[in-house]
């Protein structure tokens, strides 16, 4: 997906219109809307107000990775991120085993 394509998707998904976002970002929700049309690429400052305002990461808008990380999964990585070595193997052997526990219930349960 382009980024204008990615910025739709993710307002949509929001439930957001296009003057809402015009608004947010300080700009027309034509002007947005161009953006989102891929008729005009934002500068990088306001690709980044973009995704801020969307609350997704600069680099899910802009194509560079596809998993789409939203700001709170961000500020969680960031958190994990702080932590020695010690204190990240342990969340992640945790982490590891939730999520190999929630695919066997899904899995099981079909």
């Amino acid at each position: 997906m382009t980024f204008g394509e990615r910025c739709t998707h993710i307002r949509k998904k929001k439930k957001f219109s296009q003057a809402q976002m015009g608004k947010l970002l300080k700009i027309d929700g034509d002007a947005y809307g161009r953006y989102e049309r891929d008729e005009v690429k934002p500068s990088i400052e306001m690709a980044t107000k973009i995704a801020n305002a969307l609350e997704v990461s600069l680099d899910y808008l802009s194509g560079t990775i596809d998993l789409e990380l939203d700001s709170n999964m961000l500020d969680r990585v960031q958190e994990v991120s702080k932590l020695n070595e010690k204190d990240k193997d342990y969340i992640f052997v945790t982490l590891d085993a939730l999520i190999r526990d929630f695919k066997n219930k899904v899995a099981y349960s079909k």
